[in-house]
């Protein structure tokens, strides 16, 4: 992996077709669709119970952890078939559902002479200590698609849009596998792990605070990624019956996430994030005493930041982004940029910042919303220097205000390997 802590892409799939003509018994691989630009989407799959595990990973460009996490499994079982013949399910990877954006957020991976790498990784017993990337080489090259460009989130029927073929794939496959549980890997770049579970499973939240405990990653006290939904206990969020299967984003955009979709055939869908850095900060339960203070300093922070990156590309003079690539960062940007009147209204309508940790929570997001924006503005208006500098200001801030500690890639996929393993043995 030349030093990086991720595979690419390529490297990920050249690998996993590798494992399969090792192991032509035990693992399978397939085609399952194409994506916009002609990839293939590869499910790789092992055993043959009459019951099915779907594993959804690469949903959002920018987190790669899902695919090294389901490759990892997928070789287990191979090494260790009981392991799944127990179950009496056949498990199947969906190795990246967005192949287009990930071949663009993946430059990051590259290296490019070491950029971003500090090399001071700290790695768990009899490992190799790993390259640790900085949050500054990170967001240089980074990428994720806007809202209605991510196939995780197809549009509502009455959306004029068409559907996406990730989309339309992922749908058929779910329509034919009906599994048992669906999980759906994902990755937050600043903060603490958490679980979103679409219907309570017995055991689940304590088998999962034990996992993290075991691994030192916080969990996030009180998510308000899903401020809709019921905390089951600090870091677990469980859908309401009551709750609609549409989501809207703050850009507007309503769609139908594939994990909700699943539900039709009594599917549970468990979303399970781990973060690339983390912040102990976030775990605190302690109450603070003015919330709507809190929220308004977050706030200011979000519009502010917003407000000065339209001021520096405003005085780069009038410039278009050229190549496709080029006009995709700047889509996902200017989305980014608009959006903070949006989220603060939502922020503020919330019972949000009740606990030390749902502060320091919404600090980050106040922060990374805008550094994402001004990252993408960068390679889409072809690296000025001030954005650069600008981005570099921001991802260092951003590091040092929440003391923000990379977690070893190990340590990800340990623990959305050991989250899974002990959800399908609750459920099957």
């Amino acid at each position: 992996m030349r030093g990086t802590p991720y595979p690419t892409l390529g490297e990920l799939l050249r690998r996993a077709h590798a494992t399969v003509a090792a192991r032509p018994g035990a693992l399978r691989l397939r085609a399952v669709g194409t994506s916009r630009a002609g990839r293939p989407l590869w499910l790789l799959s092992a055993g043959h119970g009459p019951r099915h595990i779907l594993t959804v990973a690469g949903a959002h460009a920018n987190e790669p952890v899902g695919g090294v996490t389901s490759l990892a499994l997928a070789e287990r079982f191979a090494r260790e078939p009981a392991l799944l013949q127990e179950s009496g399910c056949a498990w199947h990877f969906l190795l990246c559902l967005d192949p287009d954006g990930a071949s663009l957020a993946g430059r990051w991976l590259t290296g490019r002479s070491g950029e971003g790498l500090t090399g001071e990784g700290r790695s768990g017993e009899g490992r190799p200590a790993e390259a640790s990337p900085t949050l500054r080489g990170y967001y240089r090259r980074f990428y994720r698609p806007a809202f209605a460009a991510q196939p995780e989130f197809p549009p509502v029927a009455s959306d004029p849009r068409p559907t996406m073929p990730e989309s339309e794939a992922l749908v058929r496959l779910i329509d034919e596998l009906r599994p048992v549980v669906q999980f759906s890997l994902h990755g937050v770049e600043v903060g603490g792990s958490f679980l979103q579970l679409t219907r309570a499973v017995p055991g689940a939240a304590a088998a999962y605070r034990r996992i993290a405990a075991d691994l030192g990653i916080p969990l996030e006290h009180r998510p308000f990624d899903g401020m809709g939904w019921l905390a089951e206990s600090p870091g677990v969020l469980v859908l309401p019956d009551s709750s609609p299967t549409e989501e809207r984003d703050p850009s507007g955009f309503t769609s139908q996430a594939t994990w909700l979709y699943a539900m039709r055939h009594g599917t549970v869908s468990a979303v399970v994030e781990a973060p690339f850095w983390s912040v102990a900060g976030v775990s605190d339960p302690g109450p603070v005493a003015e919330p709507r203070r809190e929220v308004a300093e977050a706030s200011e922070i979000l519009l502010g930041r917003a407000k000065q990156l339209e001021a520096v590309v405003g005085e780069l003079g009038p410039r278009s982004p050229q190549t496709p690539e080029e006009i995709a960062h700047f889509t996902a940007a200017r989305e980014l940029m608009d959006i903070g009147p949006g989220v603060v209204d939502t922020w503020n309508s919330a019972e949000l910042a009740t606990t030390v940790g749902n502060s320091v929570s919404l600090g980050v997001a106040a922060r990374r919303i805008p550094l994402r924006a001004a990252a993408m503005m960068r390679q889409a208006l072809g690296g000025a220097p001030a954005l650069d500098t600008l981005v570099e200001v921001w991802a260092r801030e951003l590091a040092s205000t929440f003391d923000a500690r990379w977690v070893p890639v190990a340590d990800q996929t340990e623990l959305q390997t050991r989250t899974m393993l002990a959800l399908a043995r609750a459920l099957v």
